[in-house]
């Protein structure tokens, strides 16, 4: 059972619409800074109980500073929005994360992991490759968003909450085409039990009430078990967690004898990789990743040195 006063800063959360992976971040930071200063309350600490737990998750734990950022957010969240006290004159700012190249696959390399792969993972994995998504947009995929025909994947409310296309590779529609019947079969056999309902946000649960039994809206990589809705209280079948993917992906690396640290999200910058080695322009690159910035899609070309395409290295020269 969550304490009143977590229960208060979750609600504060849903108000303002924070995403459910968020909240459950938010909430563990909240809580270790409270268990970390004895247990007081937000009201009665400040700026000194605020650095000395950034500072221990620096020091003593060594967190990244990707991890420090997440941790001071919540906090900021907490007091702004919970307490209602703005944190002035704070001794610690938002640490400045390190700028790196991102480790990619080669061609070769990404065949060889998907080799070791089958079923849903496998497929998962290739749509990661073959169409840049990150994990969370592959297994948030809904039956409606595949389209056969055109060989496109729609791609709802992706980082940013922004929408767009991406290409689907024509390899995999077999495959795709087997893993929708098999969903019809799972969604037949819900609904012949009084169940069916798929999971959907609040918002879109209260605007398309209806859709929660259509076939179209049901995921396309449904989980194994229903569950209870988390906002809503209705039973319902979620998409397979990401955690059972990750395990599959790492034994695939092990048996693939690949020497590089391989997360679901290499297979994404592999993807953009392998489009600007083979002379995609770098705009449509942009478009099918959903960056907003083209210089985040930039640090691509690093990768496979076309910033240096025309450079000779001194001891080349004769």
């Amino acid at each position: 059972m969550q304490s009143p006063f977590l229960e208060t800063v979750r609600t504060e959360l849903r108000t303002r619409r924070y995403s459910l992976k968020t909240e459950k971040v938010y909430l563990t930071w909240i809580k270790s800074f409270i268990l970390f200063n004895d247990k007081k309350h937000p009201n009665k600490m400040g700026n000194h109980e605020i650095e000395r737990f950034l500072n221990h998750l620096a020091i003593n734990r060594q967190v990244s500073a990707a991890t420090q950022n997440q941790a001071l957010c919540a906090i900021i969240f907490l007091y702004r929005y919970v307490v209602k006290k703005e944190i002035h004159g704070l001794n610690y700012s938002f640490t400045k994360r390190e700028q790196c190249i991102p480790s990619v696959l080669t061609h070769h390399e990404a065949k060889k992991i998907l080799s070791h792969m089958t079923g849903i993972h496998w497929l998962i994995a290739s749509i990661l490759y073959g169409s840049g998504l990150r994990i969370n947009e592959a297994l948030s995929l809904r039956v409606k968003d595949i389209n056969l025909a055109d060989n496109t994947i729609f791609v709802f409310r992706g980082k940013g909450k922004k929408d767009r296309y991406s290409i689907l590779p024509k390899s995999l529609n077999h495959a795709i085409a087997n893993q929708i019947d098999k969903v019809k079969t799972i969604h037949n056999k819900d609904v012949s039990e009084g169940h069916g309902f798929t999971s959907l946000p609040p918002a879109l649960m209260r605007k398309y009430k209806n859709a929660l039994k259509d076939f179209s809206w049901q995921y396309l990589f449904p989980s194994t078990t229903r569950c209870v809705h988390p906002y809503d209280g209705y039973v319902c079948r979620h998409h397979i967690h990401e955690s059972a993917f990750r395990k599959h992906l790492r034994r695939a690396v092990l048996c693939a004898d690949i020497g590089k640290r391989v997360k679901a999200h290499t297979f994404r910058h592999s993807f953009a990789t392998e489009l600007l080695r083979n002379g995609t322009d770098i705009r449509t690159v942009q478009e099918l990743l959903g960056h907003t910035d083209l210089k985040t899609t930039e640090i691509y070309t690093h990768v496979v040195g076309s910033r240096f395409s025309h450079t000779v290295s001194p001891i080349d020269r004769q």
